[in-house]
């Protein structure tokens, strides 16, 4: 290591011992390059300090006190402030060039750190909100989605009830699904023309019966919103949207509370349907036996936007009406008393 240039052969008296219990000579002190040579005042070598070495062992008081390293036994007084200057810059300058492992687990701590925080914030709560929902029973979701059909009906209005509509409306129900359908509630046309809750609820507009002429166009609406929910379950999105508390509690207690139910109801009857692909709904009619065409005409009576669903048809010819006539027309009074 050389010293600095400026300080090059600087010189200055001081106070030497060369072991604790030997007495303290003045001496003169060199610096020189890469070392710091001790000699008596008639300029007789007594030792030379490796600049790399030299520790101060009492820094920021006067005088400096100084070792040609951390363990040695010798000891240098100095009071020259250039000396002194020259010394502690040159010490400076070599522990800026020395490797420092501390920092740099520090450095990678601190990144390892960022990289805990970043997964906290992004991966957690959506690893957190999935895991949840894998493990949540069928019983809980189905006694999720009744408290949350139960507050829509306290936003929109009390689902229609009328016993001969009812009825219908289960036989359309297991036309389109099968013989284990979903629960299908009917509600005032107050709400958007289809919703799916948790447990397999789908809940539709008294509309799609009220202002059509026949089922298919309500049994239509419905395989859409089947669709809709396989692609993303009802309960995700509802544990997404009331955060990772409510679904950390979900998890540890079996329980939600109310608001955050309330909260998603008034969400989903403000907000519209997310669209569907005509693949997968044509083989969802296809699967039903059921025509596209009443489904695509209500959506868009020209048919320019739903021309896919009318021209891949899956089923063209007649078949057996979807409900009898008097079944439809229990079905269109639902909502009546």
């Amino acid at each position: 290591m050389t010293a600095l240039a400026q300080y090059n052969r600087l010189e200055a008296t001081g106070l030497w011992r060369e072991a604790p219990e030997a007495q303290r000579r003045e001496v003169l002190v060199s610096l020189g390059d890469a070392t710091l040579m001790i000699s008596t005042l008639s300029e007789v070598a007594l030792t030379h300090w490796s600049l790399p070495a030299v520790a101060r062992l009492n820094p920021g008081r006067q005088p400096a006190l100084y070792a040609p390293g951390a363990e040695a036994e010798e000891r240098l007084e100095l009071d020259d402030p250039d000396m002194i200057a020259a010394i502690e810059m040159v010490r400076s300058a070599i522990e800026r060039r020395r490797p420092h492992p501390g920092r740099l687990r520090l450095w990678i701590g601190a990144g390892a750190g960022a990289v805990l925080l970043a997964l906290a914030l992004f991966w957690l709560p959506e690893a957190l909100t999935r895991q949840t929902v894998a493990l949540l029973p069928p019983a809980s979701r189905e006694a999720i989605g009744n408290r949350l059909l139960q507050e829509i009906g306290r936003l929109a209005g009390p689902i229609c009830t009328n016993p001969r509509g009812s009825v219908a409306l289960g036989r359309l129900a297991r036309r389109a699904f099968g013989e284990r359908p979903p629960r299908v509630a009917v509600l005032p046309s107050s709400i958007p023309d289809t919703l799916a809750l948790p447990g397999g609820i789908l809940v539709a507009n008294a509309a799609l019966a009220e202002d059509y002429e026949s089922p298919e166009v309500l049994a239509g609406y419905l395989l859409a919103e089947d669709v809709r929910r396989t692609e993303t379950d009802p309960m995700l999105t509802l544990l997404t949207e009331a955060g990772l508390g409510v679904t950390f509690r979900l998890l540890t207690t079996g329980q939600i509370d109310a608001e955050p139910l309330h909260a998603h109801a008034a969400a989903l009857l403000s907000q519209e349907s997310a669209p569907v692909g005509d693949a997968a709904l044509l083989a969802r009619f296809a699967a039903a036996e059921i025509s596209t065409e009443p489904y695509a005409f209500a959506r868009d009576i020209s048919g320019e936007t739903v021309i896919g669903l009318i021209e891949a048809n899956p089923v063209r010819s007649t078949a057996a009406p979807l409900l009898g006539d008097a079944d439809w027309v229990s079905l269109q009074d639902i909502c009546g008393r």
